[in-house]
């Protein structure tokens, strides 16, 4: 048998993995010999995935994990260059992959079910594009953070809209304009990630944080996770005003009745997501 035929029989390995655990579906990043990079493949499954989970009311919570040294080294750049041969010069595909990747972000926001990172190391560009999109992050204490692609002339400008909407302005600046990484500590001093924990517990912890979060009303962390991207790009006035249209129709659904009735009669809650 010939080398290309032996591959082509020999069997595809995942590039994303999915698992539960309980009602947390656990989706890791499979693609270790390319540090995890955002290929146009893994970009796609990512995104059917959490599209996936969003009408399942058995899940209530995702991890997004990874295998290897790397949690994720942003694009995949060799498949960007590849295109170069391109009659437009990759331009076309350029912007297809960009709109991609930008999409399947978004889809972490508007998922109506928490999304927690587990960042077991390097994650760079759109690999810290992603941790920052989720809604929670737990990171290794040997993981490290960078926005370096002013160092090859590719500013991090997509990466720049979810870690500027997560840190500070200053140091957001500092990461895209030195491109240098900083450790799991400096992440959480700045609000990068939630928690750093002893390398090799990252999933596990991610895992329980999430699980504590499904244990509320999954009516009401919809309703709350929605109003809480919402009103952050609103003024003082209209962010008030909004809420408090969220709040009124929060406090008509069962759940709230339910869980303030518990609360006064000393019991446990018995939620019916609605």
């Amino acid at each position: 048998m010939s080398a290309q035929a032996a591959r082509a029989e020999a069997p595809q390995v995942p590039i994303l993995l999915r698992e539960a655990v309980g009602s947390i579906a656990v989706l890791t990043l499979n693609r270790p010999a390319a540090r995890n990079s955002l290929s146009e493949g893994l970009i796609g499954e990512l995104h059917a995935a959490l599209n996936d989970i969003g009408s399942d009311k058995a899940i209530r919570g995702v991890v997004i994990a990874a295998n290897g040294p790397a949690f994720s080294a942003g694009h995949d750049l060799k498949e960007l260059t590849a295109r170069r041969s391109d009659a437009d010069r990759g331009r076309a595909y350029f912007a297809e992959l960009m709109n991609a990747c930008s999409a399947m972000m978004q889809a972490i926001v508007r998922l109506p079910k928490p999304v927690v990172a587990a960042v077991q190391g390097v994650a760079t560009a759109a690999g810290c594009q992603l941790v920052a999109s989720c809604d929670l992050a737990v990171a290794s204490e040997a993981a490290t953070f960078a926005t370096p692609g002013v160092d090859i002339g590719l500013f991090c400008s997509t990466p720049m809209v979810a870690l500027s909407r997560n840190v500070p302005r200053k140091q957001a600046m500092e990461m895209l304009l030195t491109g240098e990484p900083i450790s799991a500590a400096t992440a959480q001093g700045i609000g990068l990630v939630n928690r750093v924990v002893p390398a090799g517990t990252e999933r596990d912890a991610a895992i329980a944080l999430a699980q504590k979060v499904a244990l509320k009303s999954a009516h009401t962390v919809k309703l709350g996770k929605e109003a809480f991207y919402r009103q952050a790009e609103m003024n003082l006035a209209d962010a008030y005003r909004f809420a408090a249209e969220v709040m009124t129709e929060n406090m008509m659904a069962r759940d709230a009745e339910e869980g303030i009735g518990a609360f006064i009669e000393k019991r446990e809650p018995k939620w019916q997501d609605k």
